[in-house]
C-alpha cells in the first residue's frame, strides 16, 4: 500500500511554529536576527538527526529508531520499515532454500549444483556416498578436478551442448555403475544427477551374455540342419510331394541362421567388442558394391537404384560396421518398397557433419512408430516383415554401430509419402581426400 504523503502536515507544523517567532521579532524590531536564529537552529536540528541516522545505519539499522518527530520521524520509520520487509522477505526465502535443500537431500540419487565454470556450489548426502565429495570442504571445486574417471572427462566436455548421459563406476567402489546427467537451470547453472544403477547394469549384463550364449549355441545345430536340408532337396527332387517341406525347412533353417547372426553381431555390438580396427578408408567402392547387391536382391521388381555420393570424401571408422549398417538400411528399402520406386543412397559432408542417407518412396510409416524402430523386434508390420524375411533387429544394429561411431539415426517418415533414414556423424570422423583410382580400388569391407 501506498504510504500517506505527509509533506502538507510538516509543512503546516512548521509554519505554525516558525510564524509566531517571525511575528514577534518583527514585533521587537528583531526580524532578521530572529530569521538566522530559526535557520540556524534547523540547521542544528537536521545535523543532529543526521548524526542519529548515521550512527543507527552504522549499528545495522535492526533496533527500534530513535524517537525523533517531524519529517526525520518520518524518514527513520519509513527506512525501519523497509528493513523489517527486507528480512522478512530474505527470511522466507531462506526457509523456502531450506525446504528445496531437505527435499534434494532426502532424493535417492546424487545432486549436485554446479556454476558455469563447472564448479561446485552444493551436494546432497547421496552426492558425498556415491561420488565420493565433502561438504562443504570441496565447495568451489571444480567437479573435473574430483572425479577424474576418462568417460566421465569426456561426457563434461559435451554436456553443455547436449542432454546425454553417461554410465561410469562409482569412485568408491568400482563394483558399482552410476548413471549420470546434467541438466541446466537459472542462471548459468546446472545440476548434475547420478543414479545407481547397478542392478540394472547386471540385468543387461546377464540379458547379453544369455543371448549371445544361446545364439552361438543354436549356431552349429543350424547350420548341420541346414546342410542337411540342401542335401535332402537334391536326393528329393524327383519327389515334389516332399520336395515343399523339405523347401519350406530350408527357408526357415536359413531365417534362423540369419537371426543368429544377427543377434551375434548385436551382442558384440553391445557389449563394445572390438570387430575390428577403426581408420581411415573411403566408404565409396563399398557403396558401389551395396547397390550393386541390392538391384541383386531387387530383381524381377526392378527399383530404381541410385547411388549420390562424394567420391572423395574418407571416414574414419570400421569399414565392416559401417557396411552393415549401411546394408540394412538399403536392403530394408528394397524389401519394404513396392518394385519399379526410386530408392536413393546419398553420402555427403555439410557443416552440420557428414550424412549418410537412405531414402524411398515407399508406403512410409506412421508417426507414432517412428520412436520404436530401432528397438529389438519391434515390427511396424509383423506380417509382412515376416514374409520379407527380416529378422526385427537390423534397426537395432544401425542404432549400436552409429553410437560406436559417434553418430545417430534420424528417422523422417510420412505415411504415403516414403521414408528417409539419415546417419549423421561428426566432422571430425571425414576428411577429404585425393579423387580415387576406382579402377583399382578394393572394397575395404571386403564386401
Amino acid at each position: 500500500m501506498q504510504p500517506r504523503n505527509t509533506w502538507p502536515d510538516i509543512l503546516i507544523t512548521s509554519l505554525l511554529i516558525a510564524l509566531p517567532i517571525l511575528l514577534l521579532g518583527w514585533a521587537t524590531g528583531q526580524f532578521w536576527p530572529t530569521v538566522a536564529f530559526l535557520l540556524g537552529a534547523a540547521l542544528a536540528w537536521n545535523i543532529a538527526n543526521l548524526m542519529w541516522l548515521e550512527t543507527w545505519l552504522r549499528r545495522g539499522g535492526r533496533a527500534e529508531p530513535p524517537d525523533v518527530r517531524g519529517l526525520w520521524g518520518v524518514i527513520f520509520d519509513h527506512l525501519y520499515r523497509r528493513r523489517k520487509r527486507h528480512e522478512n522477505r530474505v527470511h522466507r526465502l531462506r526457509q523456502l532454500l531450506e525446504r528445496y535443500r531437505e527435499s534434494a537431500r532426502a532424493m535417492p540419487d546424487a545432486v549436485v549444483i554446479l556454476n558455469d565454470d563447472l564448479r561446485i556450489e552444493w551436494v546432497n548426502d547421496m552426492a558425498c556416498q556415491l561420488l565420493g565429495l565433502h561438504w562443504p570442504r570441496d565447495e568451489g571445486q571444480r567437479i573435473t578436478h574430483l572425479l577424474r574417471h576418462p568417460e566421465f572427462l569426456t561426457f563434461m566436455e559435451r554436456a553443455r551442448e547436449s542432454l546425454a548421459r553417461v554410465t561410469v563406476p562409482c569412485p568408491l567402489d568400482g563394483e558399482r555403475q552410476l548413471e549420470m546427467r546434467m541438466l541446466p537451470y537459472g542462471d548459468a547453472q546446472y545440476l548434475l544427477l547420478a543414479r545407481d544403477t547397478t542392478h540394472l547394469h547386471r540385468l543387461e549384463v546377464m540379458r547379453r551374455d544369455f543371448i549371445a550364449n544361446v545364439s552361438h549355441e543354436l549356431r552349429t545345430p543350424l547350420t548341420v540342419l541346414y546342410g542337411v536340408t540342401e542335401s535332402l532337396e537334391d536326393e528329393l527332387g524327383e519327389q515334389p510331394q516332399l520336395t515343399r517341406s523339405v523347401q519350406m525347412l530350408r527357408e526357415q533353417s536359413e531365417r534362423m541362421k540369419l537371426l543368429v547372426d544377427d543377434l551375434l553381431l548385436l551382442s558384440r555390438l553391445e557389449t563394445g567388442e572390438t570387430t575390428g580396427p577403426q581408420d581411415w578408408f573411403n566408404p565409396y567402392p563399398m557403396l558401389n558394391k551395396l547397390i550393386e547387391e541390392a538391384r541383386l536382391l531387387s530383381g524381377s521388381e526392378a527399383h530404381q537404384i541410385e547411388l549420390q555420393a562424394d567420391p572423395e570424401l574418407e571416414f574414419r571408422g570400421n569399414p565392416d560396421e559401417l557396411r552393415s549398417a549401411c546394408a540394412n538400411l538399403l536392403f530394408n528399402a528394397v524389401k519394404y518398397t513396392p518394385g519399379g520406386t526410386p530408392i536413393t543412397l546419398r553420402w555427403r559432408r555439410d557443416p552440420d557433419g557428414a550424412r549418410l542417407i537412405v531414402e524411398d518412396s515407399g508406403p512410409g510409416i506412421a508417426s507414432h512408430h517412428l520412436g520404436r524402430l530401432t528397438e529389438r523386434f519391434y515390427r511396424v508390420d509383423a506380417g509382412r516383415t515376416q514374409s520379407r524375411g527380416g529378422t526385427g533387429l537390423g534397426l537395432a544394429i544401425v542404432k549400436h554401430v552409429l553410437a560406436r561411431h559417434d553418430g545417430h539415426l534420424a528417422i523422417e517418415s510420412q505415411v504415403g509419402q516414403g521414408s528417409r533414414f539419415t546417419c549423421l556423424f561428426p566432422l571430425s570422423r571425414t576428411r577429404h581426400a585425393e579423387a580415387p583410382d576406382r579402377s583399382s580400388q578394393a572394397d575395404p569391407a571386403g564386401a
